[in-house]
């Protein structure tokens, strides 16, 4: 089993700032792609950006690029924990919305380094989502 926990959510007037943090213990390896998905009021979920094992594998989806920053601790740092981050700077009111965090297994022989925000099938364990919320 792999708990997935997203912390870091809340509400934030437009312009203003926010981190997002993703944590996958258990089995997880840093190699793991981890992505991040939102889901706003009356909408389908969208991923908004992932990142494999290394930095250049970072995806940030054209509707964020700019705004929004993914990265990942390297687990030797954290105490064992697999965590990504999601900087979210400038938020507008359509960032809106419930934010989730989802890892992708690998085998332990795999060696790519990919990942992907098309589509949610690769992605293995989901946290519970964490919610946004953009308003003056």
């Amino acid at each position: 089993q792999v708990p997935v926990v997203e912390s870091g959510g809340g509400l934030v007037q437009p312009g203003g700032s926010l981190r997002l943090s993703c944590e996958a213990s258990g089995e997880s390896k840093d190699n793991w792609p981890i992505g991040w998905f939102r889901q706003a009021p009356g909408k389908g979920r969208e991923g908004v950006a992932c990142i494999g094992k290394s930095p250049t594998s970072a995806v940030v989806e054209n509707f964020v690029k700019g705004r929004f920053t993914i990265s990942r601790s390297h687990m030797r740092d954290t105490n064992a924990k697999n965590i990504v981050y999601l900087d979210m700077t400038d938020l507008k009111p359509e960032d809106t919305g419930r934010y989730y965090c989802a890892v992708e297994r690998l085998s332990a022989y795999s060696v790519l380094d990919i990942c992907t925000t098309v589509s949610e099938r690769p992605y293995d364990y989901w946290g519970q989502g964490i919610q946004v919320t953009v308003s003056s």
